[in-house]
This record gives C-alpha cells, sequence and structure tokens, in this order.
C-alpha cells in the first residue's frame, strides 16, 4: 500500500499512466512545468511507469490509490493507451490490449478513482498521434518489432474520448490537439512517440484549460488557488521607498511562458 503523504493543508495532484507520464518531468516536460505552476499552491506526485497499458495499470490500482488512505488526491491526471494501440505479437507477449478491452480498463480505473473520495477529481489523456518514419528509426534492436501506427492511435484515443463523454469526465484530446500546429510531426516529439518540449506545451495549456473551464468546487485552476505563506512579512526584499516590503509570493517573472 503506497498511500500519501502531501504537506498538511496542500492539495494533491497525481499524475498516472505510462512512460508520457514517467518522463513528463524530463527535457522541458508537462510534469515539471505543472509543478513550478503548482509550486506552493499543490504536490505533484509522478506516478508514471514507462511500457505499461491499461491492464497493468489496472491490477495494482488498489496498491497506488488505496481506499483507505487518509489523505486522498484532489485531482488525478491519466494517461493509458499508447502501449495499448500496439498491435498485437505473435508470441502473445507484449503490450497490445484489444480495444474492448481498454475501454473496460479505463472504465474501471474512472470507477475507482472517482471513488477515492468526493472531491477528486479526474481527467483523462487520450492517445496522442505519432511520427511513424522517425520512431521507425529510432526504436532499439534489441526489441522485437514494435507495430505503432497513427490509424490504432487514433482509434484508441477517440474510445478515451467517447469513453469519457459517457462518463461525465474531463479529458483532453490529445490526438487532436496536437495537430492543430502544422509542424506536429516534427515539433512535438523527441523520437516520434514521446512528447518533447513543445509536446508537452500542448498538455499543459490543454489541461489548464480544463482547470479553469471546469465548474469544480474547489476550483484547482492555479490562479483561483491560495498560496502557501503567502502573507506579507517584514522579512520580505525591502521596497524602493525603504519604508516597506515588497511580497515575492506570487512573482512569476521567471517563467519563459506566462501561464493562463
Amino acid at each position: 500500500m503506497l498511500g500519501f503523504a502531501p504537506a498538511p493543508g496542500r492539495p494533491l495532484f497525481v499524475l498516472f499512466g505510462s512512460s508520457i507520464v514517467q518522463f513528463s518531468f524530463s527535457n522541458g516536460g508537462w510534469g515539471a512545468a505543472l509543478a513550478d505552476i503548482y509550486a506552493r499552491k499543490a504536490d505533484i506526485l509522478l506516478r508514471g511507469y514507462i511500457g505499461w497499458n491499461s491492464r497493468r495499470a489496472l491490477q495494482v490500482i488498489d496498491k497506488i490509490f488505496p481506499k483507505d488512505s487518509p489523505v486522498q488526491p484532489s485531482l488525478v491526471i491519466v494517461y493509458f493507451g499508447g502501449n495499448d494501440s500496439v498491435a498485437a505479437h505473435s508470441s502473445g507477449l507484449g503490450p497490445h490490449v484489444p480495444l474492448e478491452e481498454y475501454i473496460d480498463n479505463m472504465r474501471k480505473i474512472a470507477d475507482h478513482l472517482k471513488s477515492l473520495s468526493e472531491k477528486t477529481r479526474v481527467i483523462f489523456l487520450s492517445c496522442p498521434p505519432l511520427n511513424e518514419e522517425t520512431l521507425r528509426k529510432s526504436t532499439s534492436t534489441v526489441l522485437s518489432e514494435i507495430v505503432r501506427t497513427n490509424e490504432t492511435c487514433r482509434l484508441y484515443s477517440e474510445a478515451c474520448v467517447s469513453l469519457c463523454k459517457e462518463m461525465d469526465l474531463k479529458v483532453v484530446d490529445l490526438w487532436n490537439a496536437m495537430q492543430k500546429r502544422d509542424d506536429w510531426a516534427m515539433a512535438c516529439f523527441t523520437d516520434g512517440l514521446h512528447l518533447s518540449e513543445e509536446g508537452s506545451k500542448i498538455v499543459v495549456e490543454e489541461i489548464l484549460r480544463i482547470l479553469k473551464e471546469a465548474e469544480w468546487d474547489p476550483c484547482l485552476h492555479w490562479k483561483a488557488m491560495p498560496t502557501e505563506f503567502g502573507e506579507d512579512s517584514p522579512y520580505d526584499l525591502v521596497s524602493s521607498s525603504g519604508q516597506s516590503t515588497v511580497n515575492p509570493s506570487d512573482w512569476t517573472f521567471h517563467r519563459t511562458i506566462q501561464w493562463d
């Protein structure tokens, strides 16, 4: 049983998924961006597992998100689907999960997360597109042939989006969001599959849009959340007048992107 132990009173956001989640703190990733945006507002906890599919996630979801944990997350962002969509291997081994089973697994994951508490909110990320040519060149020779196609990514993405509409869940449609950029195939990936900094920017923008528009109580958009220990202090930086201090708690000048 893992459970969670965030700072007292600080909301907990958990990122749960496969390599797109595990790598989200690397190379300007979307998880790192969220951790910066929510500094002093929420704890961002990474639960990413490279190579995993929805079947494996379902096997351990009770351990990762125990229902009897004294602290439950305020938000869980979930991504599975890319590995599920890999073509079946002749040996029966590998990450492939048939589409109907994938849908059922994701429904069970959603049901479990929604049952954690009345205030636990869930966002699913759907399967993004991929650059098939770049991916073929970057795949390691230690692996058996891995067949990934944009067509199967589309099918699994659409299935995820449809499930979320059925269950009244928030979803980021990465398949379509990525392709709004004309240069998405070259700009959004490091290896044709995993997200570059540019690809991660799209993920962050879409997540923040959902958090801003969602009619949740409490609101989980960063601008609506209190800053921990954000009160004025005589120990803050002294103002130019020399008669008072300037509270820097909510300064964002360090960010190259001023997120909305």
